[in-house]
């Protein structure tokens, strides 16, 4: 009878291991900031910096409209083409921007709060290759593709929002894409979203479509579940006027907007890398100052992205220890200005799923994570220099993306944690701590158990096949998509999109 009851007990614990852990170890939204690259002096030296190029350089290639704008509120047209936007606009700009706010999803419980401290690891780029799930070959994106990807990160906890990942190469018209795109969002997931507009004129009828899905005629504007991403900056230090257009449109129908800098070190911007940082906050905070001169305190988040090139051969590079510290230190600028910070990680240079892959997603994300990055954009599923994404990348990093929020979590200081009684019980007890209380309370709240890392010694590794992370990834990927199908358009809305739009899919 004993024996049954050890074996019993030794049972209950395996079932309550396997099941969900009732304290969730590692959630999204831990607290970052502990890393900081930049001392206070370097913080100031390189605001001051920016400042200096804001207001005796200023942008070139305004608009107009923008150009009567930014006038408006204390910029000064130079007679030669450029705007030149003095201090103390910028520090207004600053003083005046939305600090934090909600990212919303059509789902409520999926919504998020932008800014402060908190870390969220999602999704950007704009991959025109998707790495094949049967070939394990590169092809250009499709449509179907981006459906694939949406209904595969829906089901992972740790891309707190979704930003579409891939262009679909078979749409050849630019409207149809944008509309497209939109839809296959929709259609995939109840998360945050994000997308991009090509031109200024696709955001209206778009607008119309996420209506539809809210519920009514200007029922989105009341509760944008879906942002923008927009480079109205172009490096060095000049407007896009095709961008800045959309920038008004999106304000003009309350789209949040992330506008992202993404200049390159020793291309478009100073190989150094505090000339760098310079420069991109200058071009950053431009962004935020058209935004303030449009509508002061519009949903912005700052996105400053440094990208680095490899000066040998002028090929981008996003798994390099120089884009580790420059967008932990941008965070660092970002936050310490009081702006919700956005910056891009985790876009390794590696094809294959292997080890290349794993220390640059590693390396990059854990530093932006660290730094206090609030949005860590292209932390999912992109590959290969952001040419590609990878339905096993998305599935890994979500992995990933955990042991980053239990790193973040940090150490728990209390009477209970420190353990004193535990301790002596154990030595003048049973000699170990294996299955006593203080043990056990512990392994469900103090550690995060990965699914997919492979923690069996090497013979039942073997017996269980083998198989390296790549073939456990892809085995997952494949379950996902086999079964997770959902349906967040009613039938009715379904169909009231389709009878307005082309939609090309399904």
């Amino acid at each position: 009878m004993a024996e049954r009851m050890i074996r019993g007990g030794r049972k209950a614990r395996l079932a309550k291991r396997a099941a969900k852990p009732a304290i969730d170890p590692c959630p999204p939204g831990q607290i970052g900031g502990a890393y900081k690259p930049l001392s206070n002096a370097d913080l100031q030296d390189i605001f001051q910096t920016a400042l200096r190029l804001l207001e005796n350089l200023g942008l070139g290639v305004v608009p107009d409209r923008l150009m009567a704008d930014l006038a408006a509120v204390g910029a000064i047209d130079n007679g030669a083409g450029r705007v030149l936007i003095p201090a103390d606009l910028a520090t207004q700009a600053i003083a005046n921007a939305a600090k934090t706010f909600v990212l919303h999803g059509r789902d409520p419980a999926r919504s998020i709060e932008v800014g402060g401290n908190r870390v969220h690891f999602g999704t950007g780029g704009a991959a025109v290759q998707t790495l094949d799930l049967d070939t394990q070959r590169y092809r250009p994106s499709t449509l179907a593709d981006l459906h694939d990807f949406t209904r595969l990160q829906d089901t992972l906890q740790n891309v707190s929002w979704y930003t579409r990942c891939c262009i679909a190469t078979d749409v050849p018209d630019n409207y149809d894409l944008d509309v497209n795109t939109a839809y296959a969002l929709l259609a995939n997931t109840t998360k945050p979203t994000a997308t991009a507009f090509t031109v200024a004129e696709h955001v209206a009828p778009i607008v119309q479509m996420l209506d539809i899905a809210a519920g009514g005629p200007d029922a989105f504007a009341k509760r944008p579940f879906m942002k923008a991403h927009i480079s109205p900056i172009i490096s060095p230090m000049r407007f896009g006027e095709d961008a800045v257009d959309v920038v008004y449109e999106c304000i003009k129908h309350n789209i949040p907007i992330s506008c992202i800098t993404a200049a390159q070190a020793g291309a478009t911007a100073p190989a150094t890398l505090a000339g760098f940082l310079a420069q991109s906050l200058a071009e950053t905070l431009a962004s935020l100052v058209m935004v303030h001169a449009i509508q002061p305190g519009f949903p912005m988040v700052f996105s400053n992205w440094p990208l680095v090139i490899d000066l040998r051969t002028g090929s981008f590079s996003g798994g390099s220890g120089e884009t580790a510290v420059l967008n932990a230190a941008s965070a660092q600028l970002s936050n310490w200005l009081g702006l919700p910070s956005g910056v891009a990680c985790s876009m390794t240079d590696a094809k294959a799923i292997d080890a290349q892959y794993g220390m640059e997603k590693g390396l990059t994300s854990l530093a932006a994570a660290l730094a206090g990055g609030n949005l860590i954009y292209e932390s999912s599923g992109m590959t290969a220099s952001l040419l590609g994404a990878s339905f096993e990348a998305f599935v890994l990093d979500d992995e990933m993306h955990s042991h980053t929020y239990r790193a973040l979590r940090g150490i728990e200081v209390s009477e209970d944690n420190l353990g004193y009684d535990a301790i002596v019980e154990a030595v003048l007890g049973e000699g170990h701590f294996l299955g006593g209380q203080h043990t056990y309370a512990a392994m469900e709240r103090d550690y995060f158990y990965p699914a997919l890392a492979d923690r069996d010694e090497p013979r039942t590794w073997a017996a269980n096949g083998g198989k390296d992370a790549w073939a456990v990834a892809h085995e997952k990927a494949r379950e996902v998509l086999g079964s997770h199908h959902p349906t967040y358009l009613t039938a009715a809305q379904d169909r009231a999109i389709r009878k307005q739009f082309n939609i090309l899919h399904g």
